[in-house]
């Protein structure tokens, strides 16, 4: 299962990807908004918000990116490392 992180700390990507392999996913985070993500998101199974440390900007621009796929889209206030692992209990197959 591929999954996208939009927003979190910057100093938790090393975490997130860490939790992201226990339930055997490949993530790609996004802390901050660096050129275009339009080209960088692709097709992803699982695309997370982190509403609270992410751009409305980026949010629209991911948003847009996914329309028309089958991507599920998650949001979550909070960026902590709970918030992420009960998305990931919900959406993805440990």
């Amino acid at each position: 299962m591929s999954i996208v992180i939009i927003g979190g700390n910057e100093c938790m990507v090393c975490q997130y990807k860490n939790l992201c392999k226990q339930y055997k996913c490949q993530a790609k985070i996004y802390t901050n908004m660096n050129g275009t993500l339009k080209n960088k998101i692709g097709q992803p199974d699982l695309l997370v918000l982190f509403t609270n440390t992410v751009s409305h900007k980026m949010v629209r621009c991911a948003i847009t990116e996914t329309k028309g796929q089958k991507t599920v889209i998650a949001r979550s206030h909070s960026s902590s490392m709970a918030a992420l692992k009960n998305i990931l209990d919900e959406h993805a197959v440990s």
